[in-house]
């Protein structure tokens, strides 16, 4: 920190001018001086006009003699001036002085605003720039620093008294800042619910909650949850109120004496962890999510003490992320790990931490290569660390994947990503060799994560789980910074930088040094020059091989903005110099020292191999595998273990991430195998060889069952069961753990419980669990401890017992029962066993109840309501995955006696993969039931129970144990032999299972059995028949098996039947199938047809019933078989008449014949009368067709077809009518309605129709129309009609009734074909108005004036004839009349007469036609809604030539004239343009 503050530009300088300041600075200054000088001239101006003439005068004079003095100096010759007299001196004098002085005075004024100026304008520049520095900064941190909340200081526990005060603090970071909410017993704390109770605060990221006057209510666990957009943390404490007691008082009278009560020593209460459900060794693939569960027992489960529940793996503290989401309450502790990596591998460890210990489970989690993307690709790397970040510089490392069955890895592809991004971009060309590589060509301030994949001659792996996100910033610039402080507490925060202003041109780096060297690169450090100027620097590398002298530039076109540059492509065994040098915007440096000649080589080598590996049984699926390190293992990363089964040369990794030990516990192994395994060591330049492999083990359990000693765990469960005074018995329960080998032994120490000496209660061995303690003194209180031993020790002494007083035991009530044990522990169920209270009471024990109670709860409920006489008892309906804690009372006539010792905390949930007893009869009759465990160890046993009682006597049933599954035989099965059955297997983790063997499944296993012992064949089928198409009739059946050496015989009506023509028998022994064909089946075949067979011991027969119905169906189908076989001989019907519906509805007749000639006649006939098709039948190709077009109902009736020849006639009739007749028109239903177009709107005079088009249309379809969901019927206003092509609604004279949806729908037997319309709003609206249109349209056409006929086409006549054309006409209103001759209006004399008569039959008369008549005439007919024109060619020839020959042509129909517009006739007539003319149309 500086003593004193000078501006920047005065530090370290020997000197300064003007030239620092700006334009902005220097404008300034001189606008100040400007104003300043104005002003001075205003004040003396009144001055200096009063004396302007005697001061130009002098002035003058002032000059002249300057010049006089000057020519004096040159000799020239100056002429002589006037002198000034003594008063005019004085008065000069006096304005020399006052000018001066005003001078003086002004240019003080103008420098002090200049100091001023400058100052401010300096200070504002030096704070715009550390504004802008300190907000760039701001930006830069903010990116690069962790955005999720954090709590730097969590918050402590506290016991106070009551009615104190109590503050909570935490400390948290986070951006943007969180938000913190407090909690009381996971609710939220609203201050104004109890107004004055809370305070909560938050000042710069330290917050609290100030609980004023505390009561008992406020003991309670208080957490704080920070929150922000990235994501949320909590903390927690606990908070526990004391309470004054008796006469102890928190606050005295200020008039007396202070004494307050010494506070006892703080004894934190003492909780246990009990671990019901843990997790094991797990495995997993990378993508797949895992969750991590333990259920536990927390005694006692205080809501204000819980314990803090900790995740680690491998050691480390697991924190909650993206990748781990934690979560612990009601006795759960969870860790889910949503997306598995290989990063994830490791030993995992829940740690729960209380005032008063840790309590832990540990196990360990593999996580497999996910599938690969490219077959054989090699797994992804993972791990990956970024280390020494600069601005422009990182290197990342990574650990490489295992490649056990993929070929070798040949290199890495490093990928960058800027944060905020999806955009990955390839770091390096081609693939780094070795496990890091520096990354160039970041850009300031910007934060990036980054992935590495790995490559093999097969493909690329797929990318390693992304890094954690690094900022691109020089760690050097925090230390470049510094602060001035200013008056009122205010700082300036400033870089180094800013304060070497008159540093131009940078000098050189120092320090350039190797930091990092490879095959492919080396990486050189160096130091920045100091000072180095507030210019930005860059740097340029140069190299140069040793002995060359010639530097080379090494980064020509990107220069290096870090103090770090990694140098690639340097020539293999060649030594090398560099040098650096700086720049900035000023010019470059001189280049700094160079190095020490350095060669482009690892700084160490690949590891040697892993020395003597040794492989030792571990548990039943795991072995314990240990090597030597090996000797050269610089830069170590970790080892890879392979197993492969004994024989098959298939390796497989083991772990699929490095671990650090020489030991390592191989899990997944199968047991029973023989595997070998090899270990092999890895660093960051790849694989050492493999180890030697290890000697071939046999995966099975230890026998130590893989726990550390092999000695037992102690016994626990001290229990007095009674006592006379003078001795005590005790009895304790097995310890958990065997510890490998049976335990054998057990001692017991005593003493006093006012002594310190423990002594030894026997010297032999106890074998059981009950023991009588003798020689106590009566009335002394004792302790005991009991220590269990095993072929390999003695084990660890239990806890001490409870304090057993030595008084005579005299009540009548029963002692307690001991020895609780619990089996078939399933989700629902469990069994419990006890023994007998060795105090009995005053009268004999008649029953037990049993208490159960949820754990961490007091309130007890009796299972059974009744004493059982068992000591056992099934306890069903509990709810699964709960502990429960269980007691046993024995009872006698005097009642109740004293509880058993309260069972240790049971977990009600079924174990994975538990089995049950199963029920079976073996090869040779046996019955028996089994059990299979596959967690046996080499001491295991199954014990095998009936009642719950261990089965000692063998007479009726034996014991048969292989492996690991045992089966319990009965010798003579009756009635005897039911009851429960059950088994446990000893030195396990309480694996058992019961069976209940009631007298129906005896009845059928015993029904089983006597079918093993007496054999039946067994038969595939029955005695069955067949009939052949002569009329044979065949018998058969199949056995499941036949030996060579079986018999068999046919008998019917109890008499055997030998193999003769007439009954051909006969046997396949290969398909089990034995048959008889019989050739004439007759009425005299009634009767039981039985087969026998046997086949050594196995014996069966079936037997079939002809007789009655059965029997005469049969003889019906033989002969209709019979007479069938003779129809074929001859041309005959294949397949009889059938129909079907062509796609375009046609309906075709199809039959197939077969064994046909060219000479088989062939043909159709309806009602008897033959039909010729269009196309004749072909008969070669076996099918006769048949079409029927537009079938409709005049198509019924009866259809025939004959083919016959010189060998017979068959004959085939379908009849057409009735329900066949439907089938047929359902069927085109189905066509045409698939297929039928949507409705359209078709509109006509009449009203608007809507039509849907279809292949065929008959009135026989079943056709229904629906308005808005309402059934329409065919009437005057709506009329249903179509054509063969159409169907159609005519909706006439329509009204706004008439809008809405309209719906047809075609129905075909199974389902309906819907088409629908909305005829409303526009489609209404536009139709409506096209009906009005064609409706005026014809009522037009229907009036117009028309030519009805009578005229011909063309009229021959002769000369001087008469010619008279006529024709009929008609119109409403009458239509006017009007000829033409040539297209014009013939004028009428006396030649030509013009006549309509009646209205309608209008006249042309010609008198004495002459050749100049001859030409084309018309008649135009009109009136209001308009008319037509009809031509007439007349032709007049001479007398005595020949008639000319008519020419007659295709005429047009008349085309209708326009109607007259509605206007005066006279001005019609008179401005009507001529009518358009059309030959007519079909008239002769």
């Amino acid at each position: 920190m500086a003593a004193k503050v000078l501006p920047f530009y005065q530090r370290k300088l020997k000197h300064y001018d003007q030239g620092y300041r700006s334009t902005q600075t220097r404008y300034v200054v001189q606008e100040y001086s400007a104003s300043s000088s104005r002003t001075a001239s205003s004040r003396s101006s009144a001055s200096r006009v009063a004396s302007t003439s005697q001061a130009s005068r002098a002035q003058v004079g002032t000059k002249r003699h300057r010049t006089s003095v000057e020519d004096e100096q040159l000799e020239y010759t100056v002429p002589p001036f006037r002198t000034r007299s003594a008063a005019e001196q004085e008065e000069y004098q006096r304005r020399v002085v006052h000018f001066g002085n005003e001078l003086a005075s002004l240019e003080a004024e103008v420098h002090e605003a200049r100091e001023a100026t400058r100052q401010q304008v300096d200070k504002l520049a030096v704070q715009r720039m550390v504004e802008e520095r300190m907000a760039l900064e701001r930006r830069i941190h903010e990116e690069s620093m962790s955005r999720a909340p954090d709590f730097l200081v969590r918050l402590r526990s506290h016991t106070v008294w009551e009615k104190t005060p109590v503050r909570l603090f935490c400390t948290v970071e986070g951006y943007p800042s969180p938000i913190v909410k407090w909690f009381k017993d996971d609710v939220i704390i609203d201050q104004t619910s109890e107004p004055g109770k809370y305070r909560i605060e938050s000042k710069y990221g330290v917050h609290s909650l100030l609980i004023y006057r505390c009561s008992i209510h406020d003991t309670a666990q208080y957490t704080a949850v920070a929150t922000n957009v990235h994501g949320q943390a909590s903390t927690n404490a606990a908070v526990i109120v004391k309470r004054y007691r008796g006469e102890e008082e928190p606050y005295h009278s200020v008039l007396l004496p202070v004494q307050l009560p010494m506070l006892p020593p703080i004894a934190y209460t003492k909780i246990d962890i009990d671990f019901m459900e843990a997790f094991d060794v797990t495995f997993g693939s990378e993508g797949e999510t895992l969750t991590l569960i333990c259920k536990m027992i927390i005694s006692p489960n205080l809501a204000n003490l819980q314990p803090d529940a900790q995740w680690f793996r491998d050691d480390v503290r697991i924190r909650e992320s993206k990748w781990a989401e934690i979560k612990y309450g009601a006795g759960v502790a969870r860790l889910t790990l949503t997306h598995l990596n290989k990063d994830d591998e490791g030993l995992y460890s829940l740690r729960m931490v209380t005032k008063g210990g840790v309590t832990e489970h540990r196990a360990y989690i593999f996580v497999r290569d996910a599938a690969a993307t490219v077959v054989g690709a090699p797994g992804a790397p993972m791990d990956i660390k970024i280390h020494d970040a600069n601005k422009d510089y990182v290197i990342v490392s990574w650990k490489p994947p295992n490649t056990t069955s993929e070929s070798p890895v040949i290199g890495y592809f490093v990928d960058r990503c800027e944060v905020g991004t999806e955009n990955w971009i390839q770091c390096n060309d081609s693939p780094v060799k070795i496990c890091k590589y520096p990354v160039h060509g970041l850009f300031e301030g910007r934060s990036y994560s980054f992935r590495v994949r790995a490559v093999n001659k097969s493909g690329i792996s797929r990318p390693s789980r992304v890094s954690e996100a690094v900022a691109a910033l020089d760690p050097a610039d925090l230390e470049r910074l510094q602060v001035i402080h200013l008056e009122r507490g205010k700082q300036i925060v400033i870089y180094q930088d800013d304060l070497e202003g008159d540093v131009k041109i940078p000098g050189p780096p120092t320090n350039v040094h190797v930091s990092e060297t490879s095959k492919t690169f080396v990486v050189l450090s160096w130091d920045p020059p100091s000072p180095r100027g507030r210019e930005p620097l860059t740097y340029f590398v140069e190299k140069c091989m040793v002995g060359s002298g010639n530097w080379q530039r090494v980064n020509t076109q990107i220069p290096v903005r870090s103090p770090r540059y990694a140098v690639f492509d340097l020539a293999e065994g060649k030594s090398y110099q560099f040098r650096v040098l700086s720049a900035n915007k000023h010019g470059m440096s001189e280049p700094s020292e160079a190095t020490q000649p350095i060669q482009a080589q690892e700084v160490y080598g690949i590891p040697s191999a892993p020395g003597r590996i040794l492989a030792t049984r571990n548990t039943k699926t795991s072995v314990v595998v240990q090597w030597d390190p090996p000797k050269q293992a610089e830069g170590l990363i970790g080892y890879y273990i392979d197993s492969s089964l004994v024989g098959s040369n298939k390796w497989e990794s083991c772990n699929h991430k490095p671990v650090k030990y020489t030991r390592f516990v191989v899990h997944g192994l199968t047991t029973g195998q023989k595997y070998i395994f090899r270990v092999k060591a890895v660093n960051d330049v790849g694989f050492s060889e493999n180890s030697q492999e290890s000697t071939a083990i046999l995966v099975h359990a230890a026998l130590s069952g893989g726990i550390p000693h092999t000695s037992p765990s102690s016994p626990y469960g001290i229990t007095l069961l009674d006592c006379d005074g003078k001795s005590m018995t005790l009895g304790w329960k097995h310890p958990r753990f065997s510890g490998g080998a049976s335990v054998n032994a057990y001692y017991i120490d005593q003493r006093e419980a006012s002594q310190l000496r423990w002594k030894e209660t026997n010297i032999e061995a106890i074998t059981e669990r009950i023991y009588k303690v003798e020689n106590l003194q009566e009335g002394s209180i004792y302790e005991f401890l009991i220590r269990a031993a095993n072929v390999t020790g003695l084990g660890m002494s239990s806890e001490t017992s409870e304090h057993f007083k030595c008084e005579a035991w005299s009540m009548p009530e029963p002692g307690p029962t001991y020895d609780l044990t619990f089996s078939e522990i399933r989700n629902t169920s469990l069994v419990i066993q006890w023994k007998a209270p060795v105090y009995s009471g005053s009268s004999p024990v008649s029953g037990y109840y049993v208490d159960i109670c949820e754990a961490g709860k007091e309130e007890w409920t009796t299972v059974n309501n009744k004493a059982t006489s068992h000591r056992y008892l099934k306890v069903t309906n509990l709810e699964e995955a709960k502990p429960y804690v269980f007691r046993v009372r024995a009872v006698n006539a005097a009642g109740s006696g004293k509880a058993s010792e309260v069972s240790e905390p049971i977990f009600v949930q079924e174990r994975p993969g538990t089995k049950e007893i199963s029920s079976g009869v073996d090869e040779e009759g046996n019955i028996y039931l089994t059990f299979e465990c596959q967690e046996m160890t080499d001491i295991s046993e199954f014990v095998w129970c009936k009642s719950y009682e261990e089965v000692t006597d063998f007479t009726r049933v034996s014991i048969e144990t292989s492996g690991d599954k045992s089966k319990i035989i009965f010798k003579c099965p009756d009635k005897e032999d039911l009851g429960t059955y059950s088994v446990a297997v000893t030195d396990t983790e309480g694996v058992s299972a019961s069976y209940v063997l009631e007298e129906k499944e005896l009845e059928k296993l015993m029904a089983l059995s006597h079918e093993i012992r007496n054999p039946l064949i067994p038969l595939k089928t029955e005695l069955s028949y067949e009939i052949f198409e002569r009329g044979q009739v065949r018998f058969w059946l199949q056995a499941e098996k036949l030996s060579s050496a079986a018999n068999y015989r046919f008998i019917i009506n109890d008499l055997e039947v030998s193999n003769s023509e007439s009954h051909k028998i006969k046997c396949d022994h290969s398909t089990g199938i034995i048959e008889m064909v019989m050739d004439k089946f007759t009425a005299h075949s009634e009767g039981t047809y039985t087969v026998q067979i046997q086949d050594g011991k196995a014996k069966n027969q079936s037997s079939l019933v002809l007789i009655g119905d059965v029997f005469k169906a049969a003889l019906e189908e033989a002969e209709f078989q019979r007479r069938e076989y003779l129809r074929k001989q001859g041309p005959h019907f294949l397949e009889y008449i059938f129909w079907h519906v062509e796609e375009d509805c046609t309906v075709m007749l199809v039959c197939k014949v077969a064994n046909v000639k060219k000479e088989s006649m062939f043909h159709w006939y309806k009602d008897n009368v033959q039909i010729i098709p269009e196309e004749p039948v072909n008969l070669q190709n076996g099918t006769c067709k048949l079409p029927i077009c537009q079938f409709s109902k005049k198509d019924q009736g009866i259809y025939k077809a004959t083919i016959a020849d010189d060998r017979g006639q068959d004959i085939s009739i379908f009849d057409v009518s009735g329900a066949v007749f439907e089938d047929i028109i359902n069927g085109i239903s189905r066509v045409a309605g698939s297929t039928a177009s949507e409705l359209k709107i078709q509109c006509t005079p009449e009203g608007i129709r809507l039509q849907c088009s279809m292949k065929y249309y008959t009135e026989e379809m079943r056709t229904l129309w629906y308005h808005k969901e309402s059934k329409i019927s065919s009437s005057e206003k709506m009329r249903v009609g179509g054509t063969t092509e159409m169907v159609w609604l005519q909706i006439c004279e329509p009204t706004d009734r008439e809008k809405g949806k309209y719906t047809i729908e075609i129905l075909d037997g199974k389902q309906s074909y819907k088409r629908t319309i909305d005829l409303s709003g526009q489609a209404y609206a536009d139709a409506y108005a096209e009906f009005q249109r064609l409706k005026q349209a014809a009522f037009a056409e229907k009036n117009r004036g028309k030519v009805i006929g009578g005229l011909p086409d063309v009229v021959t006549i002769m000369e001087n004839k008469t010619l008279s054309l006529t024709c009929t006409v008609c119109g409403d209103p009458a239509p006017e009349v009007v000829w033409y001759k040539n297209d014009k209006e013939i004028e009428l004399n006396d030649h030509f007469v013009v006549s309509l008569e009646q209205g309608k039959y209008a006249s042309l008369t010609i008198k004495g036609v002459s050749t100049e008549d001859s030409g084309k005439y018309g008649i135009n007919v009109r009136n209001k809604y308009g008319g037509e024109t009809v031509d007439v060619t007349v032709s007049v020839y001479k007398y005595g030539e020949e008639m000319p020959p008519p020419k007659l042509g295709q005429m047009p129909k008349p085309t209708p004239a326009p109607a007259p517009a509605p206007a005066p006739a006279a001005k019609t007539a008179a401005k009507q343009p001529e009518p358009p003319r059309m030959g007519r149309a079909g008239r002769r």
